[in-house]
């Protein structure tokens, strides 16, 4: 049996995280966010600039340390460092999942001035809603990074990445809806009333064992662990990039897509439409995360690099990547050290 595949972690655009950047311009000093971006290689980042993975958590990381705000301004107050750590304790102290989620959205309560946490126990659903205090504007990453917040502690207790039945967020579409699809094992939903994240009321029961060293470890990584989604089955345009690594040398064409997934190509594409995206999109968007991984590494060659992607020529590469993210790949290599 060949060996499985490490998977290649999808990019997000530089408009997802222009929230947070702009919150964090109001949240540092100058020359400190300077200094960070740099640090983290976003220092020369256009609009069709590609995020990593690796660079969000280490802006992340970073600005949390320094500033000693674990949500780095996304709030009217500060979430003072530690806080994290003790959301942990008391979730993991919890009976159950649900009575865990029950005491993050508790905590979280008390952390907030102009929101509160509710938990929703429906017959078939359990959901965490953001409740405004009064009128508010929803900060768009910040919603955003407490429903992913929610649904990585409730993964790690439960030992897995869950399924999550459905994701509502508070604030028009954006462009770079997209990227959402990268973040969430589920459709999105956007213009919602309130933000809020729901999973299957049968998965109330489970039981919660993580021991303190795990939980340490979960800190020291965080947020690594619950940035991106790995969770194929919920997510049909990340299921699909999966299938098109998997394929190798032998490019996946959508009728063999469309077969596997038992359903016809008509309505795949129609689907992913649904989804903003498409087949030859998806296709693009690995073929350019690869790219960047490869770009990332001493010692590969442009022209090693654009044979693998499947590219007749390094020219050809080079077109490609800089209609992709803005850049040619020289130039983004050069920026990464």
């Amino acid at each position: 049996m060949p060996p499985a595949l490490s998977p290649v972690l999808s990019t997000v655009s530089l408009p997802l995280i222009e929230d947070w950047l702009d919150a964090l311009r109001c949240h540092c000093a100058s020359d400190q966010l300077a200094r960070l971006l740099a640090e983290t290689g976003l220092d020369g980042a256009t609009p069709r600039s590609r995020v990593t993975h690796d660079q969000i958590v280490r802006l992340y990381q970073r600005v949390a340390v320094e500033t000693g705000d674990e949500m780095m301004g996304l709030w009217s107050r500060p979430i003072r460092s530690g806080a994290l750590k003790h959301i942990c304790v008391s979730v993991r102290g919890a009976s159950s999942l649900g009575a865990a989620l029950y005491r993050l959205a508790t905590f979280w309560t008390l952390l907030l001035d102009d929101y509160r946490l509710e938990l929703e126990a429906t017959p078939d659903t359990l959901r965490l809603r953001l409740v405004p205090r009064g009128p508010q504007v929803p900060h768009r990453f910040g919603q955003m990074l407490l429903m992913k917040l929610a649904h990585g502690i409730a993964s790690w207790l439960a030992g897995r990445e869950l399924p999550v039945r459905d994701v509502a967020l508070a604030f028009a579409r954006p462009e770079f809806a997209a990227d959402y699809a990268v973040l969430f094992p589920a459709p999105v939903r956007f213009g919602a009333s309130v933000s809020a994240i729901g999973f299957d009321r049968a998965l109330a029961p489970l039981p919660v064992r993580r021991t303190e060293a795990e939980m340490r470890e979960f800190l020291i990584r965080a947020p690594r662990d619950w940035i991106f989604t790995g969770y194929h089955e919920h997510t049909l345009p990340l299921r699909l990039r999966e299938m098109m690594q998997m394929a190798g040398d032998a490019p996946l064409r959508l009728d063999d897509a469309a077969r596997a997934l038992k359903i016809t190509p008509r309505t795949l594409i129609r689907r992913l439409a649904r989804e903003g995206t498409s087949f030859q999109g998806i296709r693009d968007g690995l073929r350019r995360d690869m790219a960047i991984r490869d770009l990332a590494k001493e010692g590969k060659s442009l022209e090693a690099i654009a044979q693998d992607l499947g590219f007749a020529s390094a020219a050809n590469f080079h077109r490609a990547f800089k209609r992709w993210t803005g850049v040619t790949p020289g130039a983004y290599r050069r920026g990464q050290r």
